[in-house]
């Protein structure tokens, strides 16, 4: 079966597993499900913007994330039709009139994401991402009882692996996903707030990733409005003076009950008796 079909994530290949047993090294035939990653077009308007690897899921839902995030449309409304094609493995969109492209901005700058994910941040668009102005509190307590449970839901990581995952929470929402490249995960979730009519509940929400977190994802963190990013692993440098910049809370390695805050500490409280 050909991880092209819709719906197909992973496929199962006859391998070889070694084992130390006492003194010995034993090797068994086995069959293992291994992940897989289809190269989804992006096409705008008749003509392919972005060819992106990823999971085979939420088609729409990432082209959709992928050009808020970059700052090519501002809401839902902006876009006139929305199909993924499944024979051409493609997202076939139309913009609202209006709505233009710049032919001069790249949208094909190689990332440090995995699954060579595409991104572009366009300082001539640099008021499309705001500084937070969110006042309210989060419990600090709260965030780390959510990161425990959020690593224990990556169902595809758990039975598969080889997967990232991104959680978005708020009080009585949150949206999990996951994907090959880290990027997808943020642009697959902006995509499934979008489709929902949920983009507003984002400037209270608190955002969880499972591994390290790269200023190119804090960006598109900016760009949706929210307060709270999360990492069980490390930030980068970069992404630690962009957070201060855009008074964005940051944490990372959050996991085993603890976890460092590397910007905006003034939101956090240390009791579950908070907004969120």
């Amino acid at each position: 079966m050909n991880a092209a079909d819709e719906g197909i994530i992973y496929e199962e290949f006859e391998v070889v597993e070694i084992q130390r047993e006492n003194d010995a090294i034993v090797m068994k035939e086995a069959v293992r499900k291994v992940i897989a990653e289809v190269s989804l077009k992006m096409i705008v308007n008749g003509q392919e913007l972005v060819s992106v690897l990823c999971l085979n899921r939420h088609h729409e839902e990432l082209a959709l994330g992928f050009l808020y995030n970059e700052g090519v449309i501002g809401s839902y409304e902006d876009i006139e039709s929305i199909e993924y094609n499944e024979k051409m493995l493609a997202v076939l969109i139309e913009l609202r009139e209006g709505v233009v492209i710049d032919r001069r901005e790249s949208l094909r700058s190689i990332t440090s994401g995995c699954g060579k994910c595409y991104t572009y941040i366009n300082p001539l668009k640099k008021t499309q991402y705001a500084v937070s102005t969110n006042k309210s509190t989060f419990s600090a307590g709260n965030i780390l009882t959510i990161m425990d449970k959020f690593i224990e839901q990556s169902e595809i990581f758990h039975t598969i692996g080889g997967v990232h995952s991104v959680l978005f929470h708020t009080e009585g929402f949150e949206v999990l996903n996951e994907d090959i490249g880290r990027h997808n995960c943020f642009d697959k979730m902006t995509g499934i707030l979008m489709k929902a009519n949920k983009m507003e509940l984002a400037a209270n929400g608190m955002v969880f990733i499972s591994g390290r977190l790269t200023s190119e994802m804090l960006m598109k963190m900016i760009r949706l409005g929210a307060p709270v990013v999360v990492s069980k692993s490390t930030p980068t440098t970069a992404t630690i003076r962009l957070a201060r910049e855009y008074n964005i809370t940051l944490l990372g390695y959050v996991r085993g009950g603890k976890g460092t805050v590397y910007a905006c500490p003034e939101r956090l409280v240390g009791t579950s008796d908070s907004q969120i």
